[in-house]
């Protein structure tokens, strides 16, 4: 007896021991130390405002407006988002229960035939034969088993794993519910540049009309001049040539048109329809309503960046958690309810029963996978540093980016506006001179295709300079 009590001395410590120092062991790595962000924005012509708009404020046209209702009610990403958060709010659920104790209804029934020469056999002949017990009391060969009552299971946090793991579940849902904003934000603003796309092609292709209708003039021209013996048919064939050039520019036109509908229509999470639109695209004024102020606090604005945030945390969690599993685990378990071995008996009030077992269970020899599971851990949590860090500095740049292309396009357009100002005033004249005789056919071709070329670019850059403003609505964190 002295020796198993001296044994157990030893083995007992020595177990718990080797728990602790396999805990003590793990250390995971520690994280950089984050990029400053820089303190202020550069130089630009944008008016600044302290309050943040939503899209329906930003994006005024009714017609837009619709559209980006319908795609927020119907794309099926937004939808499958949707249901993703669900998942992980489920999960977060989950894991506040875990720090609960279990409760289950039980009812169980079981048989188990002894032999004469079995401790069990040898110890129920014996009860048989006792003076002490009546007739119900004497067990049966085989001995039956009956149980029907409550059982309980309970794992004590004692040293916080569950609680990190509930607060990863936590951080993970909320960095799915931001996850969502900001596809959400994407898909507003992809529905916008669509939008704004396809109005741009129509202006294109009336555009392309008004000189297709110009170069057949100036085919009827050519074609009473030479009947009058004033030209040649070199000239004629040169006006047709331009006229089925800009033909096949207007049938390409029409083409994108259908294509971009039938993209605008997949996010609009609907079978190909025509898109309602009106309006010119010259005579657009991109909005200037935006929310600024230090770079720090409109970056925090971004539901991209609180994700990854968020993930970071969840990551620090994970490791916590990984960590704690190498302590051991006390669980209690307990039951309560009618127990006896012969159905007659079982609800008997002298057959209720109950009982309460503590179990302290640590590991050790899967001590390898749980440090494998910390080395993940760990170097998730790296990963998820990186992403948050990636995600600041790619937040900053695309403000900064579209910033500055808001004011380089705009100069652009208001150059390119003077410059189709002054061929329009040139093709006047132009028609004028070939009229007259005083320039050829290939002057006159010339000015027809400069000005085709000037206010297709005038449209190109209008587009340009409104997709920029999207561009730094969506990159400053959308509504």
């Amino acid at each position: 007896m002295k020796k198993s009590i001296s044994a157990s001395c030893i083995v007992y410590p020595a177990l718990l021991l080797v728990l602790a120092s396999g805990c003590r062991s793990m250390r995971s790595t520690a994280l950089e130390q984050p990029l400053p962000v820089p303190s202020g924005f550069p130089e630009h012509s944008i008016k600044q405002e302290s309050k943040s708009a939503s899209w329906k404020d930003f994006y005024l046209d009714k017609d837009l407006a619709l559209l980006v209702e319908t795609a927020l009610s119907h794309n099926q990403d937004i939808r499958m988002g949707l249901q993703r958060i669900l998942i992980a709010e489920a999960q977060s659920i989950r894991a506040r229960a875990a720090r609960l104790p279990t409760l289950s209804a039980a009812a169980s029934a079981a048989a188990d035939k002894y032999g004469d020469y079995t401790m069990t056999g040898v110890g129920n002949y014996d009860t048989n034969l006792s003076q002490n017990i009546d007739e119900d009391q004497k067990v049966t060969n085989p001995a039956l088993d009956f149980f029907l009552g409550l059982r309980s299971s309970w794992e004590l946090d004692i040293w916080g794993k569950i609680k990190a793991q509930r607060k990863s579940a936590k951080a993970n849902y909320l960095a799915g519910v931001e996850a969502q904003r900001w596809f959400r934000t994407q898909v507003v603003a992809q529905v916008a540049e669509r939008y704004y796309e396809l109005m741009a092609l129509d202006n294109q292709l009336e555009i392309i009309s008004q000189n297709i209708a110009l170069q057949q003039k100036a085919v009827d021209i050519a074609e009473v001049q030479m009947a009058g013996g004033r030209t040649t048919i070199l000239a004629i064939k040169q006006f047709q040539a331009q006229v089925l050039h800009s033909e096949s520019i207007a049938a390409e036109t029409r083409q994108q048109i259908r294509a971009t509908e039938n993209e605008l229509n997949v996010l609009l999470g609907r079978f190909p329809q025509d898109i309602p639109r009106r309006g010119n695209i010259l005579a657009y004024t991109p909005s200037a309503y935006f929310r600024f102020g230090d770079p720090a606090s409109v970056l925090a604005g971004r539901a991209d960046i609180r994700q990854a945030e968020l993930e970071l945390a969840a990551s620090k969690a994970d490791v916590t958690a990984a960590r704690k599993a190498f302590f051991p685990s006390l669980t209690l378990n307990a039951y309560a309810g009618y127990n006896a071995f012969k159905a007659p008996l079982l609800f008997s009030p002298r057959s209720l029963a109950s009982g309460i077992l503590g179990g302290l269970t640590g590991p050790v020899f899967n001590q390898k996978e749980l440090k494998t599971r910390f080395a993940i851990a760990d170097a998730s949590q790296q990963t998820a540093f990186f992403n948050y860090q990636k995600k600041v500095i790619q937040g900053y740049t695309e403000i900064h980016t579209q910033m500055q292309s808001i004011d380089q396009f705009r100069e652009a357009y208001t150059s390119k506006e003077e410059e189709v100002t002054t061929l329009n005033d040139a093709m006047g004249s132009a028609n004028e001179l070939y009229v007259g005789g005083y320039i050829n056919y290939l002057e006159v071709v010339t000015v027809q295709r400069n000005i085709l070329e000037a206010q297709m670019e005038q449209v190109r850059l209008k587009h340009k300079l409104i997709d920029a403003n999207i561009g730094l609505y969506r990159a400053l964190g959308g509504g």
